[in-house]
């Protein structure tokens, strides 16, 4: 049974309106995306120190100080086109918190000013540094939510591609992995999800896109060749218009011998694990979170 709070949450943003809405100006929806970060609530015992990748600002976010041999990297949702650190920092670490898992989230280049693969190049970049900071790839979890999803699992794709090594594990949140826009959830739950549009998407694909065909595989993973990958642990909600990008990923990946555990969470919107302050199915996903990825990867 859904949550009294979570109801109410959905029920805000359904009479009032998206803060993402396409109509508003692209500097507006990052302002609001930086002010929902800011509001979250950090969890108790997760340190947080900064760190550089290059020119790349990136976070530590370590549970109880620790200094395990093992990491995640988190890779932050917002269309390609908004979000950084401070965004996602609450989310991502209530994810190391869960796993027991220190946690490195990076401020990858946005579109338009830096459109595909700038973001896809900074995620590689990062995953290389943190082996070249002495860190096994089987000891690390790749996560990510939205478009930090669709990263994710391009950068195990192209990792793959190059015979490169892999993350032990990917958690993709509400994955974006299609921008074509192709799922039918864009259009039957176009009433029903409180954050995002198909009208929005089709905005910040084209930034994100530029002069590529969407379809290429690095940019939509969805019609990447998943064999090989990883296990694959995916959420997304019932009302979720991306819906489709989680389960069509699950049935592709699954037809190729690729393992995977999809969750599709009965009322849920668009990463409602952003709401983890209130909502407790927000708590109760990120929990299973950190159990597969302690399954998976050792701490």
């Amino acid at each position: 049974m859904q949550s009294i709070r979570s109801r109410l949450i959905y029920e805000f943003y359904q009479s009032f309106g998206s803060p993402f809405a396409a109509t508003k100006p692209l500097e507006l929806q990052r302002a609001a995306l930086e002010t929902q970060g800011r509001r979250a609530k950090m969890p108790a015992g997760v340190d947080v120190r900064s760190a550089s990748i290059g020119p790349m600002h990136a976070e530590w976010l370590r549970p109880d100080d620790r200094e395990a041999e093992s990491a995640i990297l988190y890779l932050h949702g917002g269309s390609y086109t908004m979000g950084s650190c401070s965004t996602h920092r609450a989310l991502a670490a209530r994810i190391a918190a869960a796993a027991q898992t220190r946690t490195l989230i990076i401020n990858y280049r946005l579109a338009p000013e830096d459109p595909f693969p700038a973001a896809l190049t900074d995620t590689k970049n990062a995953y290389g540094w943190l082996l070249h900071q002495g860190i096994d790839a089987r000891k690390i979890a790749v996560a990510g939510d939205s478009a930090g999803g669709g990263l994710a699992l391009a950068l195990a794709v192209g990792l793959r591609d190059q015979g490169l090594a892999l993350p032990r594990a990917v958690v993709c949140i509400s994955p974006w992995v299609d921008l074509t826009l192709s799922g039918e959830t864009m259009t039957t739950c176009a009433e029903a999800d409180p954050l995002l549009s198909w009208k929005s998407s089709v905005l910040h694909a084209r930034r994100y896109v530029g002069s590529h065909d969407p379809r290429e595989p690095l940019i939509s993973p969805l019609f990447a060749d998943l064999g090989g990958l990883p296990p694959l642990h995916i959420q997304v909600g019932q009302h979720d218009v991306l819906r489709s990008d989680s389960e069509r990923l699950a049935a592709r990946a699954r037809e190729v011998g690729v393992k995977v555990k999809l969750e599709v969470w009965p009322g849920m919107w668009h990463v409602w694990h952003a709401w983890a302050d209130s909502v407790p199915e927000a708590r109760r996903a990120i929990k299973r979170i950190g159990e597969f990825v302690r399954e998976r990867v050792e701490t």
